[in-house]
């Protein structure tokens, strides 16, 4: 049904503001948007939709995530996971775990294999310190034993001028070794083994090699192991200083460090 009354009348009845009913929606171009969005993905090839938000804001895109991420699908970045999602049932299954409370209060370390070119296979040393996230190291070699895990501790510990007060490891013959027991008896470091067959004992370190996995060995081609070890050395560097860590806060390993360095009550380093 139709009446022939005028527009302010129709205003009024409906307690309308007739600026309201004039009103036309300007349309705000995405170009910009998409462009750097595209350039992102580009680049950080194994980022999924919130760590490219994230990146973002911090270059002062202020669009919300409702329509970064309604750009995202549109232009076809939607990234397949490719680890299986834990069942609910399992999570709760996990033993209760004691969070690190300050800085080198436990390391956590393990060992991931790849290969070169030509197929010829290697492995890296990977340690990460719990309470930052931060790696530390990663060590890449041919046939490591437990005297180069030694030898990166002893490197680790030069560097930081600091012993850890345990670290977290499975039961690889290289962390059950005579040589790293001797050293860590000698250092007064506890090495806190995993249950046989229980890698979720260990999170920490096993979270940070899926990422490594994903976003380091699985997006490069290395020719030798010095190629992989400078390979490596790049990605540890973008890791601690640049990548956000969700559970930091969206926050890098190293500005997570540097705001709570000042906290009498976070950062407690060991004495050597």
């Amino acid at each position: 049904m139709e009446y022939n009354i005028s527009i302010n009348r129709c205003v009024r009845l409906i307690l309308l503001h007739k600026s309201v009913f004039y009103y036309t929606p300007k349309e705000r171009g995405d170009e910009l948007l998409r462009m750097r969005m595209k350039e992102i993905a580009a680049t950080r090839v194994r980022y999924g939709f919130w760590r490219i938000y994230i990146l973002l804001r911090r270059e002062g895109f202020m669009d919300n995530h409702k329509r970064v991420y309604r750009v995202y699908c549109e232009e076809g970045l939607n990234l397949r996971s490719k680890r299986p999602k834990r069942s609910r049932c399992a999570a709760h299954r996990q033993p209760a775990l004691g969070n690190a409370s300050s800085l080198h209060e436990c390391w956590s370390m393990d060992f991931v294999t790849d290969q070169l070119y030509d197929g010829s296979r290697f492995r890296a040393l990977t340690v990460v310190d719990n309470y930052s996230r931060k790696c530390l190291s990663i060590y890449a070699g041919k046939s490591l034993k437990g005297s180069d895990v030694v030898g990166v501790m002893d490197n680790l510990v030069t560097s930081a001028r600091v012993y850890p007060i345990r670290i977290k490891v499975d039961n690889g013959s290289e962390f059950i070794s005579k040589v790293l027991d001797k050293w860590a008896y000698e250092n007064n470091v506890e090495l806190d083994f995993s249950r046989p067959g229980k890698p979720t004992d260990n999170p920490f370190i096993e979270s940070f090699n899926g990422s490594f996995r994903d976003e380091c060995l699985n997006t490069n081609w290395f020719f030798s192991l010095e190629d992989a070890q400078e390979k490596f050395d790049i990605w540890r560097e973008d890791y601690n200083g640049f990548r956000p860590h969700s559970s930091l806060g969206d926050m890098s390993p190293n500005e997570y460090i540097e705001i709570n360095e000042n906290s009498p009550d976070s950062l407690v380093m060991t004495s050597t």
